[in-house]
């Protein structure tokens, strides 16, 4: 084999991680584009019917983070990934058959077609138990689809850790994770295009099936480093650097010993990635769950419309810059000579006050609502560096055993502010709606966003706080 010259498989498979992550943006992105202008008027859905069905995806998938990461340690990458994201997209096309079952339930008529379906409940004069029914029908497809995208990032975070040294990580992570963004990106295009003209149920078995595609690629193309024949030994001895260099040889157990959740959870690194997902996940999630419904709401514009989806495609397109949150911490490293752990919290500091800028985007929406999507956007792409380098925080502390572990435990703490915050968030526009609450000359709706954009601008430097008090210099785990 060639040794002189090394060889970058690893890059492959940070592009195959790359495309199972937009996939699996895409796939959470259907329902956030749809529900408003094609499916809250079919079923009478309010805000707090959306906010309960977010809320309960939100829940669900952080538990499932938890499980998978201990499952995926014990599976393995391979087999864990193609598990999760087979069951996320079963769980994704199940979508599609929640009016079929929604009609069948209330009249059963079982064998009818989406169209048929949509005249039965147009029909049904009881809304209270159409509402009630779909909404039921939908949370149980959210759960199943939260089930397996919850095994994303703990098999994204073990597979990047097998192939990419410390130094390295996190710039993979932030090409990896930059597959959340072009999801987003790709979403507004596409989806409710093919609502519009085939009606939303197709929009969740084109998009559901592209899992399906994906799942032949992993499993053809993916081995562990040191038992794949792409990968030759100067490429394997890159990869391998920081066992080579003693840094982390307790990482080099056998994979069949067991790192417990309780044992990780007696270490402040643990608690420190949890508070640093629990106040920053959620801002992530109010904003691609809800910012469609806000254009809708406060602007009047459609996700359908051509302005809605040239909006929500800036957006997104403006957290693209997040390749840069990779990039900073290797700087700080190469550059400034700090250690990985400070250049790390060093760039995530400065992550931390781009959110402040949402505290700008209601006032400056008076004039135009490209104001939030600009400053959104920015706020978006601090969050998505934010987030690359709290995912490989966890690679350098613990060893790679722990890896798919400490990432569901952390994702579990994501998930739980992701549910307060898109729970909340439906009962307050409601609330805001209805009385016409005032709040800093904001009425009606309007105040309900501006608060809790206001809740989200501060999230990211509490969370910094917090994590550097408990773990002011980097201090490896040895398990």
């Amino acid at each position: 084999m060639e040794t002189t010259k090394p060889t970058k498989y690893r890059w492959t498979i940070c592009v195959l991680i790359f495309f199972a992550t937009t996939i699996n943006y895409l796939d959470r992105q259907v329902l956030s584009l749809t529900w408003k202008d094609f499916i809250a008027p079919e079923f009478h859905w309010t805000n707090n019917d959306y906010g309960n069905v977010a809320a309960i995806f939100a829940i669900v998938y952080a538990i499932s983070m938890l499980l998978s990461g201990r499952i995926i340690d014990k599976l393995g990458t391979k087999k864990g990934y193609l598990w999760a994201i087979a069951i996320w997209s079963i769980g994704a096309v199940l979508h599609a058959f929640c009016g079929m079952i929604t009609s069948g339930v209330l009249t059963g008529q079982w064998l009818v077609t989406f169209q048929q379906s949509k005249e039965i409940i147009a029909g049904i004069e009881d809304i209270t138990r159409v509402v009630n029914i779909s909404v039921t029908v939908f949370i149980f497809a959210r759960i199943v689809l939260a089930l397996g995208e919850g095994g994303n990032f703990p098999a994204a975070m073990k597979a990047c850790v097998e192939y990419f040294p410390k130094k390295d990580r996190a710039f993979a992570t932030s090409i990896f994770n930059s597959g959340t963004t072009i999801g987003a990106l790709v979403a507004p295009l596409v989806i409710p295009v093919i609502a519009a003209k085939y009606g939303w149920e197709m929009s969740f078995v084109i998009i559901g099936a592209l899992g399906f595609i994906w799942m032949g690629f992993w499993q053809f193309m993916y081995k562990k480093p040191e038992e794949n024949p792409r990968v030759n030994e100067a490429e394997l001895s890159y990869i391998k650097q920081d066992v080579d260099h003693g840094e982390v040889a307790s990482a080099e157990k056998p994979a069949s010993s067991k790192v417990s959740i309780l044992e990780c959870l007696k270490f402040k690194q643990t608690w420190a990635l949890i508070f640093g997902k629990f106040f920053t996940d959620g801002v992530w999630w109010f904003l691609l769950f809800w910012f469609p419904a806000y254009l809708s709401s406060v602007y009047d514009i459609k996700s359908s419309d051509f302005e809605g989806q040239i909006a929500i495609f800036v957006l997104y397109a403006i957290t693209m810059l997040s390749i840069i949150g990779g990039w900073l911490p290797t700087y700080f490293v190469e550059k400034k000579g700090m250690d990985v752990y400070a250049g790390r919290m060093r760039a995530m500091l400065i992550f931390a006050f781009f959110p402040l800028l949402i505290l700008f985007a209601q006032p400056l929406g008076e004039y135009s609502y490209w104001f939030p999507v600009i400053l959104i956007g920015i706020s978006a792409a601090a969050h998505q560096s934010w987030s690359a380098n709290i995912f490989s925080a966890v690679g350098d502390m613990f060893p790679k055993k722990a890896i798919a572990t400490v990432t569901g435990i952390s994702g579990l703490a994501g998930g739980i502010g992701s549910f307060l915050i898109n729970k909340i968030s439906g009962v307050l526009f409601d609330y805001a709606e209805q009385t016409n609450m005032k709040v800093f000359g904001f009425e009606g709706i309007e105040s309900g966003y501006f608060i809790i954009f206001s809740v989200c601008s501060v999230a990211y430097l509490l969370a910094w706080t917090i994590m550097r008090i408990l773990v002011p210099k980097m201090k490896l785990i040895h398990l």
